[in-house]
Parts: C-alpha cells; sequence; structure tokens
C-alpha cells in the first residue's frame, strides 16, 4: 500500500467518525495531511470538494447528517460484521478474531468502540504492515464500502468520501464477493428465527 494511499485511509477515518467539538482543529490538521502526502492533483480537488460539502453545514447539522446516515439505516452501519453478518451470533466470534489481529499487530482500539469499527479499521490498515491479514482486512473493508456506496442517498456529503475509498484506495470487490456477503447475511438472518413457527 502506497504512502498517498494509507494518508486517505486516515483523513477518511477522521471524516467518517462522529462529528466532536475539536472538528475544526481536525480539519486543519487534514489540509496539513493532503498538502504533505498527497501528489494526484485530482485526488486532492476531490477533497477539497469534499471538505466544501462539510463546511456548509454547522457542526450540529453535520452531526444531524451523520446520525441520520450512519446510525439508523443497517445498509450504512460503520460495523464490518454487522455488514458480513447482521445480527447473528456467529457477530461475536468475529469481533473477537478482530481484536485478536489488532492486538498481535501491537496496537489498540479506540475506548468504547467495537472492534469493527470502520473509521478505526481504516486508520489502523493505515499503519499497519502489509501481510495476509491486513490484505484479507482491506478486501472485506472494500465489499462493505461498495455496499455502503450502494446504498448512500444521491446528494449525501459523505457519498463522495465513500467514493474516494473506492475509487483510490480499495479494491473493486468481484461479483463474488458481494453475493456471499448477501448470502451469508441472509443464512445468519435466518438463523435468529424460532423455528418451526407456529402460528394459532
Amino acid at each position: 500500500m502506497e504512502e498517498q494511499e494509507r494518508t486517505l485511509l486516515v483523513i477518511v477515518s477522521h471524516l467518517l467518525s462522529y462529528p466532536q467539538d475539536s472538528y475544526m482543529n481536525e480539519r486543519s490538521d487534514l489540509m496539513d495531511l493532503i498538502i504533505e502526502n498527497i501528489d494526484s492533483e485530482v485526488i486532492i480537488e476531490e477533497l477539497h470538494q469534499v471538505f466544501d460539502l462539510l463546511n456548509r453545514l454547522s457542526l450540529q447539522e453535520m452531526r444531524e447528517t451523520y446520525v441520520s446516515t450512519f446510525d439508523l439505516k443497517s445498509k450504512l452501519g460503520l460495523y464490518l460484521t454487522a455488514h458480513e453478518l447482521g445480527d447473528s451470533r456467529k457477530r461475536g466470534a468475529a469481533l473477537i478474531k478482530l481484536q485478536k489481529m489488532i492486538n498481535q499487530a501491537g496496537f489498540e482500539r479506540m475506548d468504547g468502540e467495537l472492534a469493527d469499527y470502520m473509521p478505526m479499521l481504516f486508520e489502523f490498515l493505515a499503519v499497519s504492515p502489509e501481510n495476509s491479514h491486513h490484505e484479507r482486512l482491506q478486501r472485506r473493508l472494500a465489499v462493505a464500502v461498495q455496499r455502503m456506496l450502494n446504498n448512500i442517498p444521491d446528494g449525501n456529503p459523505y457519498t463522495p468520501i465513500l467514493t474516494i475509498l473506492m475509487r483510490y484506495v480499495f479494491p473493486a470487490p468481484t461479483d463474488e464477493e458481494i453475493e456471499k456477503l448477501e448470502f451469508e447475511r441472509e443464512e445468519a438472518d435466518l438463523e435468529e428465527l424460532p423455528y418451526p413457527i407456529m402460528y394459532e
């Protein structure tokens, strides 16, 4: 993974996190990152357009948009295993595996967040060494981000951020990977149903 891709992961990690009171200061730091590490004029222009869209919103409006975009719709949630498994009991084991991978790489997760919180995993990818775990996580995140991009409404200010990830960082998922995601979610959802279902 090139330095430019790692920088984009760090930037997107911050932009897809809940807007804190410190957002204005963070934005200045992110602009510095862009200047120092992004060479492509096309990507720089796209990032400026992202910031322009977000800057039209007050902090409160940004928070409301963030919550209505990511917290209220399952297909746009920011938790990787939720995309992969829904509310299946298998999700607990998947979270433990992710946590183990993060720990073994010598990193600690953010306080209060699950191990599959995608902005945290973007930052983890940006700083972790490349190996088979890194590559597999990259592909898993690519499928989840593509799923989000397929379901986010036109005109949402977060759409260009997801687009940047898929255009410049993540490999395009194969049809097989997308089908596998939907199949495993469906299978997991069915497992949760009481069976047999009896109606009086």
